[in-house]
C-alpha cells in the first residue's frame, strides 16, 4: 500500500469531532501531491544525510548515523556542519566522495513529529507509549478548522510513513472566536478582546464558563453582552452552593436517613441526579461540552433552585430538628452537594474550590484531586420522573392562575391562595407542592384560585383551618416550639 492508502485507511479509523471533520481531511489527502520534505533555508532541523556524489545514492550506514545523532545531541543542529563531514564519515569513507546535504526539513514535518517527542521519548513516563503498543496512542489532537490541512496532516502523514498508523486516536476541531457581532477580530477594527482584561472584570471562571457554553465546534463570538449573561449563569450557579452551604450547616452522619425512608420527593430528585449523571458522562464521553454545562445549570436552575429547595425551605425552617422529612432533605442536600461540586469543579474550578474548601477546610487536599462521583444506578426511576413530571406541569399551571391575582394584589403571596384542581390530578400533597393554602380537588376541568380566609400562622405564615387567628401557631409549629 502507498503512503496515501495507509493514511486514508487511518483516516477511517480515527474519531472525529465533530464528523465532518473526517470528510474535510479524506478529500485533502485523496487529492494533495506528492510531500517534498526539502527545504533551502539556512536554519532548521537538517536532513543529516550523505549522498555519494558518483552514483546519486544516499549513504545509510549505521554507524555514520550513529555518529551524526551523538554530534547533535551533544551540540544542536549546528553539530551538522561541512567541517565535520569526515569526523561523521569516519575511516571508511573519504569526505571528498559525498555531497553534504544542506536542506532543511519542512517546519510542518517537525510539527507532524512532535508526537513521537511526546509520547515516546521518556520525558513524561506517565504519558510514554508502552514498547509493546501497537497503533495510535494519543487520545486527542485538538486544534481550529485549519490544522485539516496542517498539523493533523502532516502527524498523519508522518506517524503512517514511519509507524503505519495515525499517532493518535481522535481528533477534535474548534471554530474560531469572533467579536459579538459575528466579525473577526482585529486590531485595525478596535474589536479585539484581552483575556486579561476579561478576567480583571469577571473573573476567569466566567471565561472558563463561557468557553464550556459555546459550541466550539463552530465558529463563536464573545463580547461585553455577552459575558454578562454568562455572568448571571455563573451567579445563579454559585447562589445554588450557597444555599447547599447554608442548608447543610451543621449535618452530620447521625442525621443521615436511607433512601427507604424518604419521602417520594426526595427519591424524585436522585432519579433526576441519576439521569444528570448519565447525561454528563455521555456529554465528556463526546466532548459535548455545551450540554454538559446546560444540563448542569438547567438541574440547579429549574429542578433545584425553582422546584426542589422551594417546596422544602417549609421543612427546613419549620419544621422539627429530628423530624424524618427534614433529615431526609438535608441527606439529599448533602447527596447533592457531593455530587454537584465534583460536576461543576471542571467548569467553575476556582469557585469549586472555595466552596470545597469552605464546607471541608483543609489546605492540603483539594475538589481537584476527587473522583468523579458515584451516583447508584438503583435511584434512577423512569416511573417517578414521568408521575413528578405530570405534577409539576399542573403546578406550573397553577402558578400561572396566580399570577394575575399577585399582580392585582387581590393576594400577597401564594400561600394566601386557595387552590381547586380537578379530580383526575396526580395524588401528593398538593398544597406542599404548590406553596399555597388549601388544595381541594373538584369534579371540572381546570384550576381555579380563590383568596383565602384562613388565619396565617405566625410562624411558618401558611393560611389553615386549624390556626385560631392570625399570628397564632398552627399544629405542627406549636409540637416544635413546646418541644
Amino acid at each position: 500500500a502507498t503512503l496515501r492508502d495507509t493514511a486514508l485507511a487511518a483516516i477511517e479509523e480515527t474519531r472525529w469531532v465533530p464528523e465532518k471533520g473526517q470528510n474535510r481531511i479524506r478529500s485533502m489527502v485523496e487529492g494533495r501531491p506528492d510531500w517534498v520534505l526539502s527545504r533551502q533555508r539556512a536554519w532548521g532541523v537538517p536532513i543529516t544525510l550523505f549522498v555519494n556524489r558518483k552514483t546519486g545514492q544516499y549513504l545509510n550506514d549505521p554507524a555514520v548515523n550513529a555518529r551524526i545523532i551523538a554530534g547533535v545531541r551533544a551540540q544542536g543542529v549546528d553539530a551538522w556542519s561541512e567541517s565535520r563531514a569526515q569526523e561523521y564519515l569516519g575511516a571508511e569513507y573519504r569526505a571528498e566522495d559525498y555531497e553534504r546535504v544542506a536542506d532543511i526539513l519542512d517546519v510542518w514535518f517537525d510539527s507532524g513529529s512532535t508526537h513521537a517527542f511526546v509520547l515516546e521519548s521518556g520525558k513524561w513516563p506517565d504519558l510514554t507509549r508502552p514498547k509493546d503498543h501497537v497503533g495510535p496512542w494519543a487520545d486527542l489532537y485538538l486544534e481550529g478548522s485549519d490544522q485539516h490541512r496542517g498539523w493533523f496532516q502532516s502527524s498523519l502523514l508522518e506517524s503512517c510513513g514511519t509507524r503505519g498508523h495515525a499517532p493518535y486516536k481522535a481528533v477534535l476541531t474548534h471554530g474560531f472566536t469572533m467579536d459579538q457581532k459575528g466579525m473577526k477580530m482585529s486590531k485595525s477594527l478596535g474589536n479585539t478582546i484581552d483575556p486579561l482584561k476579561v478576567m480583571e472584570s469577571y473573573g476567569a471562571d466566567i471565561i472558563r464558563l463561557w468557553a464550556l457554553s459555546v459550541d466550539f465546534t463552530e465558529d463563536h463570538r464573545i463580547g461585553d453582552e455577552i459575558l454578562k449573561g454568562v455572568a448571571d449563569q455563573y451567579r445563579k450557579l454559585r447562589n445554588s452552593f450557597r444555599y447547599l452551604l447554608g442548608a447543610l450547616d451543621g449535618f452530620d452522619e447521625t442525621e443521615r436517613v436511607s433512601i427507604d425512608q424518604m419521602p417520594e420527593l426526595e427519591r424524585y430528585v436522585l432519579a433526576l441526579m441519576a439521569k444528570l449523571d448519565a447525561t454528563l458522562r455521555q456529554s465528556v464521553a463526546d466532548y459535548d461540552f455545551n450540554t454538559y454545562v446546560r444540563a448542569l445549570t438547567d438541574f440547579c436552575n429549574e429542578d433545584l433552585s425553582a422546584f426542589f429547595f422551594d417546596i422544602r425551605k417549609d421543612c427546613l425552617y419549620c419544621d422539627a430538628p429530628d423530624s424524618v422529612k427534614r433529615r431526609a432533605y438535608r441527606t439529599v442536600l448533602d447527596m447533592l452537594f457531593q455530587a454537584l461540586i465534583r460536576w461543576a469543579a471542571p467548569v467553575i474550578v476556582f469557585t469549586a474550590e472555595e466552596v470545597w474548601q469552605t464546607r471541608t477546610p483543609n489546605p492540603d487536599a483539594s475538589v481537584h484531586l476527587l473522583e468523579w462521583p458515584i451516583v447508584d444506578a438503583d435511584w434512577a426511576d423512569a416511573d417517578l420522573i414521568a408521575r413528578w413530571g405530570e405534577l409539576r406541569a399542573l403546578r406550573t399551571h397553577v402558578t400561572e392562575a396566580i399570577e394575575p391575582l399577585r399582580r392585582d394584589k387581590v393576594i400577597g403571596s401564594s400561600l394566601a391562595a386557595n387552590v381547586l384542581v380537578p379530580a383526575s390530578a396526580p395524588e401528593a400533597d398538593l398544597a406542599e407542592l404548590f406553596i399555597t393554602g388549601t388544595v381541594t380537588r373538584g369534579q371540572e376541568d381546570g384550576v381555579q384560585i380563590t383568596p383565602t380566609t384562613d388565619p396565617k400562622c405566625g410562624r411558618c405564615w401558611r393560611h389553615l383551618p386549624e390556626v385560631a387567628e392570625d399570628g397564632a401557631l398552627c399544629g405542627r409549629c406549636a409540637d416544635v416550639i413546646n418541644g
